[in-house]
């Protein structure tokens, strides 16, 4: 019966059609299938498959788990195309599945290198998708392109060289013919960039330095050689707007992280969003969220495009909650600062001035005897992703509250080891740390409900058009919300923590929900 399966599955995927530019602009037409890391170019991560609704959530059961051969965490989203699901494994290994039954079709394992040094572990977090091909990013900081149908090595780009601390754990984009990737690696004194890789050779067509040095903008924001060494690497994917041909990166802490003095100025491009064209890389606009950081607070958050009214005009908006613990509306097409609150507890600033610059308060940066400040470190969000539903009109985040004792210390430089200038205690020093999965008005920001989790978690959510969302715990549980109340509808116990997004698919035309947790990627379905 197995082999019966698989073989079933192999004649599938080899009849698999090419995933053209135009299927992966309309993505959101053809929801069954998951084209892309947030979903689609607006980066929504909103599924429009309705058979799960409030009414029948509580007959969601497992319908089959793939456990991986991991010791790290599996923070993948996967990506499924006409039955075949396609992931991720730590540390930059792919395997194909069948998405009806989890049954492994191919598997690319990459021959690694002495371990990269990476922050966070030996993450990856997904491929993207193109005519026959898959392309991943690589800890060692590689742009590697595969056969869809095969799992065939076609070509291997190194963007850098990773033993001074470069890596690459974010799934790519694909715009037309170009592959679109950022690196890792801000806590180890990098230089960040965002490249674009031609999609048949692998070719790099254009790079753009997210710090910016001699000769170029915002050069005169870094004191004498700091940018050398300053950090602002790219954690997630970036999202595009295919009538703009603009595509939108946040990118990461200025390195040190938490000693300012050896590197004074506001540190462009470090914790912003740039707007590039996506031919040529050129810089159309850029906005600072954090200027001259010093609580590692990057500005990697997903941005995510809407198009509404705002201030009595119909706009086309990105809006992001940043981990600096404000909210922010942006025009997409030139970057002025349209709206921003704050969305958690936060301490540092006494508010935006009518630029979106933080008007900061008073000794809130780090000192060698430690300075309690909102938000933690992880931020009032992190890298989970949010969701936003037209049908409700509401932006999901999963949000963080607390504090951190950030301390300042010795800032010294060496290739290849961490270069963060001090060191932050655990966030649970303060007495009001919990977690919550927020549902915030996309154009003002104002909470309008909130379903607290024991635990400030990790995991993005996900919206779907039957009118529920999907959430993740840090302590283990997968969660179905009421997307108009916030109300706990099912949720279940998955043994492993949830450091990952969820996505909805559909194969034989009943819906799919799933969701990463510990080493084991979880299907479920209606019984």
């Amino acid at each position: 019966m197995t082999q019966r399966i698989l073989l079933a599955a192999l004649l599938a995927q080899a009849a698999v059609a090419q995933v053209t530019q135009a299927q992966l602009v309309d993505a959101q037409k053809t929801p069954q299938n998951w084209f892309m890391y947030s979903g689609d170019y607006r980066s929504q991560r909103h599924s429009g498959l309705a058979a799960v609704t409030p009414a029948n959530v509580k007959d969601l059961e497992i319908k089959w788990i793939y456990q991986a051969k991991i010791t790290e965490k599996l923070e993948t989203t996967p990506l499924v195309v006409d039955g075949v699901m396609y992931i991720t494994l730590p540390p930059s290994d792919v395997a194909a599945l069948d998405a009806a039954t989890g049954v492994r079709l191919w598997e690319y394992k990459r021959s690694m290198p002495p371990l990269p040094q990476v922050c966070c572990g030996q993450v990856n977090r997904g491929v993207a998708i193109q005519g026959d091909r898959l392309f991943a990013a690589t800890v060692d900081a590689h742009v590697i392109a595969l056969d869809r149908k095969t799992g065939r090595l076609l070509w291997d780009t190194e963007m850098i060289d990773y033993r001074t601390g470069y890596s690459g754990t974010h799934a790519p984009l694909v715009v037309k013919d170009k592959v679109l990737v950022g690196v890792a690696g801000g806590e180890y004194g990098i230089r960040g960039f965002i490249d674009a890789y031609d999609v048949a050779t692998g070719e790099r067509r254009w790079r753009f330095h997210t710090v910016a040095g001699p000769g170029e903008f915002g050069r005169e924001t870094w004191a004498g050689d700091s940018w050398k060494t300053g950090g602002s690497s790219v954690w997630l994917t970036g999202s595009y707007d295919p009538e703009l041909n603009l595509t939108y990166w946040g990118t990461g802490n200025p390195g040190p992280d938490w000693n300012g003095d050896v590197r004074l100025g506001d540190n462009l491009f470090s914790c912003s969003v740039v707007a590039l064209d996506a031919d040529t890389g050129q810089r159309k606009w850029h906005f600072q969220f954090t200027p001259h950081d010093e609580h590692d607070w990057d500005a990697t958050q997903i941005m995510m495009l809407l198009d509404r009214p705002v201030r009595g005009q119909n706009r086309k908006v990105l809006v992001t909650a940043n981990r600096n613990g404000f909210y922010y509306v942006l025009d997409r097409a030139t970057g002025e600062f349209l709206h921003g609150r704050a969305y958690v507890k936060q301490t540092w600033a006494v508010g935006l001035d009518e630029h979106g610059r933080p008007v900061r308060a008073p000794d809130k940066g780090p000192t060698p005897e430690g300075n309690h400040v909102y938000p933690a470190i992880a931020g009032g969000t992190n890298w989970s992703s949010p969701s936003y539903s037209l049908a409700t009109d509401l932006f999901y985040v999963t949000a963080r509250e607390g504090g951190s004792l950030y301390y300042k210390g010795e800032a010294d430089y060496k290739p290849g080891r961490r270069y963060q200038g001090g060191f932050v205690n655990n966030e649970r020093v303060s007495g009001d740390w919990y977690g919550a999965v927020r549902a915030l008005d996309p154009s003002t920001g104002e909470a309008k409900w909130e379903h607290k989790l024991r635990v400030p978690s990790i995991a993005g959510v996900l919206s779907t058009a039957g009118g529920l969302v999907f959430a993740g715990t840090e302590d283990g549980y997968f969660k179905a919300l009421d997307a108009r109340s916030g109300q706990d509808l099912w949720h279940l116990s998955l043994g492993g923590r949830v450091r990952a997004s969820p996505m909805s698919f559909a194969v034989g035309g009943e819906q799919r929900v799933a969701i990463a947790a510990g080493s084991g990627l979880f299907v479920f379905g209606l019984r």
